[in-house]
């Protein structure tokens, strides 16, 4: 089937009741079902995927172990009821893309371009560039399979020119990536109509940390699935990158007025200290302390909130570890990921996966 979003006009399943969906839907919701379910049962059986819980969120601990204490991954059933099916919860992020959703690939123009995409293809460049970067262990195929770039959905895309799919050196994880031309293609499906949609990222910025950025997508998975237990309903997410460049647009926003600039922003204690408290965000120690990522959602009964959320890493050690435990934020304990050649603790200066993905 021909799919162009140019050709659709939404306004006419609205005026039949219908809700907004974009491509095959005929059985998408058992399909769905089937995958969450079996994602679910699989949650538990990779150490290397496991990310420990720490303290909740807005509870202020002492020290570094009380945010990093953790059991472990506990593998979950998720009982969805008949609502959040109805909300489609996998969908989070391409909900309001014009993109396919079925099981079958179809075909989506885009300006002078032809590309082919199902609904898991479509989940996983939504994903991905939501998180910015993203294991192909934690993407799954349409097949209900761990994500392989040699094969199945990533293949695909990667050959389509959306996504970068780089091996991690010594581990049998995948780092995958928007490119710029797979974050236009989302960006250019959007439904115009929304506000306050999910950003999306390409490449990579903080190459140095991506160990750690690579499992905030896992610590997200364990925080979804306590929110769609007891009903609520994600719309976005933000990373700290994002949160971070709108609070240093603000600090800046008046030094272009000052012909004696210096480099420091023209704001005082004060201003920051409220500007931090009006975007819920703890300030201690002179600064604003940013989660990895915020989750933004409604709860069952119409109230919006919010959950920032942390992962440590075996380098959250002394005073930095300290900070992260007083902020409040969800911690999540991640794994050291091997990312050289061998162990990364050889001598010599390893080669890791963010050198890899610019050969």
């Amino acid at each position: 089937m021909d799919f162009d979003p140019r050709d659709y006009d939404s306004r006419d399943d609205e005026r039949h009741g219908h809700p907004r969906s974009l491509g095959s839907q005929d059985n998408s919701n058992d399909h769905d079902r089937t995958h969450h379910e079996a994602r679910t049962r699989d949650s538990g059986r990779d150490d290397a995927r496991s990310l420990g819980r720490g303290p909740g969120n807005n509870q202020h601990a002492s020290h570094q172990h009380q945010c990093e204490r953790g059991q472990g991954l506990r593998s979950r059933e998720r009982d969805l009821n008949a609502r959040d099916r109805d909300r489609e919860p996998r969908d989070t992020f391409t909900r309001h893309l014009w993109l396919p959703r079925g099981p079958e690939r179809e075909l989506v123009r885009d300006r002078d371009r032809e590309y082919t995409l199902r609904g898991s293809e479509s989940r996983t460049l939504a994903t991905v560039g939501a998180f910015r970067v993203v294991s192909s262990r934690d993407l799954w195929d349409h097949n209900d399979r761990p994500g392989d770039p040699r094969s199945g959905d990533l293949r695909h895309l990667r050959e389509q020119g959306l996504i970068e799919t780089v091996r991690v050196p010594g581990y049998r994880d995948h780092a995958v990536v928007l490119t710029k031309e797979g974050r236009g293609f989302l960006e250019r499906h959007r439904d115009p109509d929304r506000e306050h949609q999910q950003t999306f990222h390409a490449g990579l910025v903080r190459p140095r940390e991506l160990e750690h950025d690579m499992q905030i997508y896992r610590a997200y998975e364990q925080a979804e699935a306590g929110l769609l237990e007891r009903g609520a309903r994600i719309e976005r997410v933000a990373l700290d990158h994002e949160l971070k460049g709108e609070y240093q647009r603000w600090l800046h926003e008046r030094d272009k007025d000052h012909d004696d600039y210096d480099g420091h922003p023209d704001r005082t204690a004060d201003e920051i200290r409220e500007w931090a408290r009006e975007h819920d965000l703890p300030y201690f120690d002179d600064e604003v302390h940013f989660p990895d990522a915020r989750i933004k959602y409604e709860e069952p009964d119409g109230r919006w909130d919010r959950e920032d959320i942390e992962v440590t890493t075996e380098h959250y050690r002394g005073a930095h570890g300290d900070s992260v435990a007083r902020a409040g934020f969800s911690c999540y304990r991640g794994l050291s990921l091997c990312v050289s050649g061998r162990s990364g603790r050889s001598g010599g200066r390893p080669r890791g996966v963010a050198e890899e993905l610019w050969l």
